[in-house]
């Protein structure tokens, strides 16, 4: 029975020639429209060839921009050059969705580095080793973070990786950091602001005509002649093209329309199948994203959802939905429905962390209201439709 089914799949017929060159991971040689961002980076970070310390980047922009795409595609050929040239150059990259903390970052990077049990040593410790990898030859050390929003510690961190070029005598460490939250940077104090950005770029949005060009690359390359309609093509652009021009998902779309016209035997992808992996692919991005949330934070997301959802049945005297609530009156629900799942309700300090936490990963927005009778008060929005994160947190946290 089982040699039957691997032999069905084996031979099973599929639209994909390349499946991998559709994965939003695949970096292609060529990343149109993206010309001025990559001969602006390659000006930042050619003086590390001549010996000279490039200076610090900070890139921010919507997601699926391609970002880190092109950032790590300059450094990876400037070591080409490093090499040819006899240079001494090395890079070290560090996703900080996962590694969230000045610790977790250094010990990330030493890692990469060949340096291993360092687990339970002081972050100064590490910090020491890093500049001992530099010193020891006179290298420049670029250090990309990705997602740099994420780190908990984060002015600690960037404080303590460019007071290093104070204390090398050989070498040099630069930062890249990539934000997708644009207003990142007005939360950094004023000296790692001054630092991290002392240069900085904003990716725009591509447009639905260029998703498409760039859509139609990679069809070439990923799937068979025909297997892709015109009209699927032109769908997902128009999807990603209302979706802040984000590429990611356009590919997301693109991958999960192939894999189930695979599934249904189907010889092309068609607008059904795109419509159907629309609704697949947006409940990952709210899964992936709810899925690293810690307990506390989990029940504020879903008390501001409930809310949003009682908002869209209702309206302000100007006949306006309800999409924006006071985080007093947020606060209170969630301590009604603590009590509800039978969970402990955490002071209004704590509520008032989980709120920037929530922030930080783009769940939900927050700005403070004008001053009035009461002062100013800070207006929450979720960021998501409502019932997509409240459909997400039934089925995998049974609330």
């Amino acid at each position: 029975m089982m040699d039957k089914l691997f032999e069905q799949e084996i031979q099973k017929q599929s639209v994909f020639l390349d499946s991998n060159k559709i994965s939003p991971h695949y970096i292609p040689n060529e990343l149109p429209y993206r010309e001025k961002e990559l001969k602006s980076i390659i000006q930042i970070l050619a003086p590390a060839l001549s010996g000279k310390k490039p200076g610090n980047l900070f890139i921010y922009g919507k997601t699926g921009l391609g970002k880190t795409a092109i950032s790590r595609q300059v450094v990876e050929k400037l070591l080409e050059y490093a090499k040819k040239y006899n240079s001494k150059i090395d890079s070290v990259y560090t996703n900080c969705h996962i590694h969230n903390t000045q610790y977790r970052v250094l010990i990330n990077s030493l890692n990469k580095k060949g340096f291993k049990d360092l687990t339970g040593y002081a972050s100064s410790h590490l910090y020491e080793k890093l500049l001992s990898y530099v010193d020891s030859d006179g290298k420049t050390l670029i250090i990309i973070l990705d997602e740099i929003d994420k780190v908990k510690d984060i002015n600690e961190l960037i404080y303590l990786l460019t007071r290093s070029n104070d204390e090398l005598e050989k070498g040099h460490v630069s930062l890249i950091g990539i934000s997708n939250n644009v207003m990142f940077k007005e939360k950094l104090d004023p000296r790692s602001k001054s630092t991290l950005c002392e240069k900085e770029m904003v990716f725009a949005p591509y447009n639905a005509k260029q998703i498409q060009e760039i859509l139609n690359q990679r069809v070439k390359i990923g799937f068979k002649e025909n297997s892709v309609s015109d009209s699927a093509i032109n769908l997902v652009a128009a999807l990603a093209a209302s979706e802040n021009g984000d590429i990611r998902y356009s590919l997301n779309l693109l991958l999960k329309g192939g894999e189930l016209a695979d599934n249904a035997g189907d010889n092309q992808v068609t607008d059904e199948h795109i419509n159907t992996a629309r609704k697949i692919v947006e409940e990952d991005i709210v899964l992936s994203l709810i899925d690293t949330l810690p307990e506390y934070q989990q029940l504020v997301l879903f008390t501001i959802a409930k809310l949003a959802e009682l908002g869209e049945n209702n309206k302000n005297l100007l006949g306006e939905t309800i999409d924006t609530w006071i985080s007093g009156e947020v606060y209170k629900h969630y301590t009604e429905l603590s009590k509800q799942f039978g969970k402990e309700t955490r002071s209004a300090r704590w509520f008032r962390e989980y709120l920037k936490d929530l922030e930080m990963t783009g769940l939900i927005t927050t700005t403070m209201s004008g001053a009035g009778q009461r002062g100013t008060t800070q207006l929450i929005k979720l960021a998501f439709p409502a019932d997509k994160i409240l459909n997400v947190m039934k089925k995998q946290y049974d609330l």
